[in-house]
């Protein structure tokens, strides 16, 4: 009689034990329950439980995220280039000799493939001419402007209702597990500060882009940085662990990143020790998003997915891991 008593009581101290786990919200809810997800949680928990021989110390819990494809789409063409094409008609004014002088002229015509048929070079020209040449604080209000009204030529929504909603969980689960989370990008570093922090959680000082030159100067009594048409850094490719390292100083434990142009950053980050995670986001979802890998002329996927699945990193299958794309935005 005692002993059932005893588990009597055993059960009742267990009920609201029992409830309270019940009552644990799930930390990635727009993750259907599979493989992807079970690797992020099963690393987060390995990293962070102490007495566990793969737990690691808050101060080296680093995450890096690629931007373009990660956590925010790259179709039809790269949002920052989107910015600069508006940038190009706004100063079209001042620059009548544009009209006849490519890839201007396209842009102004709205010939895209033409513009896109310059390559890296015409990009490039473009960039220069649409960034340069102001302030640091007048560059940053120039992008805040644009990013609080331009909207996607696809889907209407403004380019920061476009971001990944299961990355921002992801984000935000880490960060809650003590991990710092940093961006690192080919994308520009001072076109995506303005605006990172309010709609990642990322700080300014945790991001890490592409760069112009800046020079300091005096402008009456106001002390001033000014933006240059001269590359700095392109972080990109074999640039992004140099970024990192010149950066954050500390090599990374989990790398996030969609393309070939993030293979290095994951590399770097999964080398042979324990523990590291890599994941890749695989755009496969033609209908809610795009469906684009090995070929594509943005976001290529191709040596990228053969050494992922080499190497047994995760790959999200966007169409059959996330029970949403982007965030539920009020009509």
């Amino acid at each position: 009689m005692k002993t059932i008593r005893t588990i009597q009581f055993l059960l009742l101290l267990a009920v609201p034990i029992l409830a309270v786990a019940a009552k644990v919200p799930d930390p990635l809810p727009s993750w259907n329950d599979g493989a992807a997800k079970q690797t992020i949680t099963a690393f987060v928990q390995a990293t962070t439980t102490q007495g566990r021989s793969t737990f690691v110390p808050p101060a080296e819990r680093v995450a890096v995220f690629d931007n373009d494809g990660t956590l925010w789409p790259e179709q039809p063409m790269y949002f920052q280039l989107a910015f600069a094409l508006d940038r190009v008609k706004a100063l079209a004014p001042q620059h009548p000799e544009w009209k006849t002088k490519q890839p201007f002229k396209a842009v102004l015509e709205g010939d895209l493939k033409t513009v896109l048929a310059g390559g890296e070079h015409a990009l490039i020209e473009l960039v220069m001419a649409t960034h340069a040449g102001n302030t640091t604080e007048e560059f940053a209000r120039i992008v805040e402007e644009w990013i609080a009204t331009a909207k996607h030529p696809k889907t209407g929504r403004r380019y920061t209702e476009m971001v990944y909603q299961p990355m921002l969980e992801l984000l935000a689960y880490l960060r809650a597990n003590g991990f710092r989370t940093y961006i690192v990008s080919g994308g520009g570093i001072e076109f995506m500060r303005p605006w990172t922090e309010k709609v990642y959680g990322v700080p300014p000082e945790q991001v890490v882009g592409s760069s112009i030159r800046t020079r300091f100067e005096m402008r009456g009594s106001k002390p001033v940085l000014v933006r240059l048409p001269e590359v700095n850094f392109i972080d990109d490719k074999a640039g992004k662990p140099v970024g990192i390292h010149s950066h954050i100083g500390r090599r990374p434990i989990a790398a996030f990143g969609n393309s070939d142009g993030d293979l290095q950053m994951l590399q770097w980050t999964c080398i042979e020790r324990q523990p590291s995670f890599c994941l890749y986001v695989h755009h496969t979802d033609a209908k809610r998003e795009w469906a684009y890998d090995r070929t594509s002329g943005i976001g290529r996927l191709d040596k990228g997915l053969d050494e992922a699945k080499a190497k047994g990193w995760t790959i999200v299958d966007m169409q059959k891991d996330w029970k949403v794309i982007y965030p539920t935005v009020p009509k």
